[in-house]
């Protein structure tokens, strides 16, 4: 297994919308999700990470050590299993019992194994037996919710429907009437950490891992299109890269010196917008690299 990364990083994504929904909010009828008090459009980190998980699950199909854990219909539990069979575990007691050491070399196994656990971190509690779970893991990368730079508008259009569902619809000869929401265009930006220490002490996510998650990030949206969502596009990534495992500067101060200003009242396009990076106020130790 590759060696673990020994620096700290503080990462910065900016990504749009244009004439999409880029994550319905399931309690508000599958409107965009928004912040009532300010307007502001969110996307949850979980929507994130989902786009990642599907990246890396396409360009690393069958890849030892690259699985995804957390797939869509998949039981966690039938992976949970494969530490245990991989040990030669039958009798989980037992085994506990006679090897003191048995939950590490299980965490150790989902880690090596599957490259979101060893990125995310992940709970695997699922008993796939009576005392048999792979324990909790917390990961070296994680991700705060996307902000809208600015307030969203929602709009919704209303469409015509042909593909009628029974014979009584195709009776009435009617024209149905459907709804979508979109944001005519946004611009939002997600802010995450990785961190050295944990890669070291619990997951080993390594150099190899890291150049992966930047492309996954970079890409995410590439192949996640959907009528839904329109078009979306990840239009920057700026990475603060410390000179040591824990840092030399507060995450906050690194992202403060990430300016996003609108330059017309009304954007509607990424050229709208003005990106600039304070590169006097980054703190000695830190590299920023913008890597689109």
């Amino acid at each position: 297994m590759a060696e673990a990364i020994r620096n700290r990083y503080d990462f910065v994504i900016l990504f749009d919308v244009e004439n999409g929904n880029p994550n319905g909010d399931p309690d508000a009828g599958n409107m965009p999700r928004i912040d009532p008090e300010t307007g502001l459009g969110l996307v949850t980190d979980v929507c994130l990470k989902r786009k990642i998980r599907n990246y890396v699950e396409i360009v690393r199909e069958g890849e030892p050590g690259y699985g995804i854990y957390i797939r869509d219909s998949v039981p966690l539990n039938r992976s949970d299993a494969r530490a245990y069979e991989y040990l030669g575990v039958t009798d989980v007691k037992k085994a506990k019992k006679d090897d003191p050491d048995l939950d590490r070399k299980i965490r150790d196994f989902m880690c090596r194994n599957f490259y979101d656990i060893r990125t995310f971190g992940a709970v695997m509690t699922t008993f796939v037996k009576a005392a048999l779970n792979c324990g909790q893991v917390r990961g070296p990368v994680q991700l705060g919710f996307a902000r809208s730079v600015d307030p969203i508008v929602p709009q919704e259009v209303t469409i015509t429907r042909v593909a009628i569902t029974t014979e009584a619809d195709a009776e009435r000869k009617g024209t149905e009437m459907g709804r979508k929401y979109i944001v005519p265009y946004g611009l939002y930006r997600a802010e995450g950490f990785v961190s050295a220490n944990l890669a070291r002490k619990t997951t080993g996510f390594s150099e190899d891992d890291l150049a992966l998650l930047w492309q996954a990030i970079i890409h995410m949206f590439d192949e996640d299109r959907s009528a839904a969502r329109g078009k979306m596009a990840v239009r920057e990534l700026i990475v603060f890269r410390h000179s040591g495992e824990l840092g030399d500067a507060p995450a906050y101060k690194l992202f403060d010196a990430v300016q996003v200003k609108k330059t017309v009242d009304v954007p509607r396009r990424y050229q709208d917008y003005e990106v600039t990076v304070d590169e006097a106020s980054i703190p000695e130790g830190v590299t920023c690299t913008r890597m689109i």
